[in-house]
């Protein structure tokens, strides 16, 4: 089974050459249908607008995002409440002499509260489960790390 994804990206410098600055040149805009326009431009660190989401935000957001859904579906699948859940994801990227770059590990802390503290145990154990279902983590080239924690 497949599904297709689409996303529009509209850019526009609307300045004279002498009036664009690197950081006007870097944003942008990301539509999808039916959704509210998503603003974005480079991360601080590459001269965009600090203010704005940038790639390297977006791709950290969706494997937390992701894996909150894949870990409260097989949590579901082994009759564990879930009552709270919250994370504080980080990743690295690496940045080399030519201006190339690549994210080299992410680390998801993602901390939950269940209703059963007899499932502590099983409820830690399905992170693992949660981040192989993950489809951000399965489509990316680098490790996907999770240190969870329960109450």
């Amino acid at each position: 089974m497949k599904h297709l994804f689409q996303a529009a990206l509209n850019w526009s410098s609307n300045k004279s050459q002498e009036e664009t600055t690197s950081r006007s040149t870097k944003n942008h805009q990301i539509k999808i249908e039916g959704k509210p326009v998503l603003n974005v431009s480079a991360a601080k660190a590459f001269k965009g607008d600090p203010s704005l989401y940038n790639p390297e935000d977006l791709l950290l957001s969706s494997l937390v995002s992701c894996h909150m859904m894949s870990y409260l579906y097989v949590c579901s699948q082994n009759e564990i409440e879930v009552l709270e859940y919250s994370d504080h994801a980080e990743a690295t990227l690496e940045v080399n002499p030519d201006g190339s770059g690549r994210f080299v590990e992410a680390k998801l802390f993602p901390k939950v509260k269940i209703s059963n503290p007899d499932q502590i145990e099983l409820a830690l154990e399905l992170h693992t489960k949660a981040n192989q279902l993950c489809f951000i983590a399965n489509s990316c080239n680098f490790p996907v790390l999770h240190e969870g924690s329960c109450e």
